[in-house]
């Protein structure tokens, strides 16, 4: 696993959801904020209005990417002016796994390719805290071809689901946000915030790389600041620098993430989790997972089922 295909795997908590909606001019729609959430709008035909506060309405064209990281609200039109209509669903309680819609009048037709990841907000991953409230990707024909792929994949399984749709739709919502991911570092690392330059770094992203690969390894800084090709103490400081923690400090971090991710999700023997992400003793275990969550992991297990 990379880095980015580890965020994207760790940070979901149950099913995500997709729509494929129709609308008819005049229309508009208010999407409320959600947090312990992220989302996505894909403009799939026509053109329609961004309205957030604080902001001027941005317009949309066929092909646009919208993703909200953080779950903000926000409004959607056919123009400026439109009113916004108040959410007729419950995307925290909506279990679909996709849906299509008609919503408006009679005017000139907008198809939008909509879907939300459930994320556990506790804890979510630092790569995603630092982006901003809204991802914009604008259309490139000479861009994206992966990106686009993917919103063709998805949008023709959602409108014409086939056999196997319950297992290829949620593969194609997780491709859809790397494609995501992948171009915003890619065109706007400079609004990425630091992970983003983590990313681009050979020495720091060599680093993570190799903790992510083996997060049970015994690693030092000595080891890894070798693996980076790095002196111990100019590693140490770029990793802290960019990264926002030393480097043992993201390195246990995440292994008590993996540990929690398999404490909800398996059967796992406390040793078993312990052994996984690289503690030789469930004692020392135990001890580490409280201090990061505030509780003993059978307990964290046994509120979670």
């Amino acid at each position: 696993m990379d880095v980015l295909s580890d965020v994207v795997a760790i940070m979901r908590s149950g099913r995500p959801t997709s729509a494929r909606v129709v609308w008819h001019a005049p229309w508009g729609q208010r999407f409320p904020e959600v947090r312990g959430s992220a989302g996505f709008q894909v403009i799939l035909r026509g053109s329609c209005r961004l309205i957030t506060s604080g902001a001027g309405p941005v317009e949309l064209g066929a092909g646009d990417v919208l993703f909200f990281p953080h779950g903000d609200g926000y409004g959607l039109a056919d123009a400026p002016a439109t009113p916004l209509a108040e959410p007729v669903c419950d995307p925290t309680a909506d279990a679909e796994l996709f849906v299509s819609g008609f919503v408006g009048n009679s005017g000139p037709a907008t198809v939008t390719l909509c879907g939300g990841f459930r994320l556990d907000p506790g804890r979510a991953h630092p790569l995603l805290r630092d982006l901003p409230g809204v991802v914009h990707l604008p259309a490139r024909a000479e861009r994206h071809s992966g990106l686009r792929a993917a919103v063709e994949l998805l949008g023709r399984e959602v409108e014409q689901p086939g056999l196997g749709a319950a297992t290829v739709v949620p593969a194609l919502l997780d491709t859809l946000l790397i494609y995501i991911l992948r171009a915003w570092f890619t065109e706007r690392p400079e609004q990425g915030g630091r992970w983003a330059a983590a990313l681009a770094d050979p020495v720091v992203a060599a680093a993570l790389q190799a903790m992510h690969q083996e997060p049970a390894h015994p690693w030092t800084v000595q080891s890894l600041a070798d693996r980076a090709g790095l002196s111990r103490a100019a590693f140490a400081h770029r990793f802290t620098a960019l990264v926002g923690r030393p480097p043992l400090g993201y390195l246990t971090w995440w292994r008590l993430t993996l540990a929690a991710r398999a404490l909800r999700e398996t059967d796992a023997l406390l040793s078993e989790v312990a052994a996984r992400v690289g503690y030789r003793s469930e004692f020392a275990f135990a001890n580490a997972f409280k201090r990061e969550y505030g509780t003993a992991p059978g307990r964290y297990r046994r509120q979670s089922a």
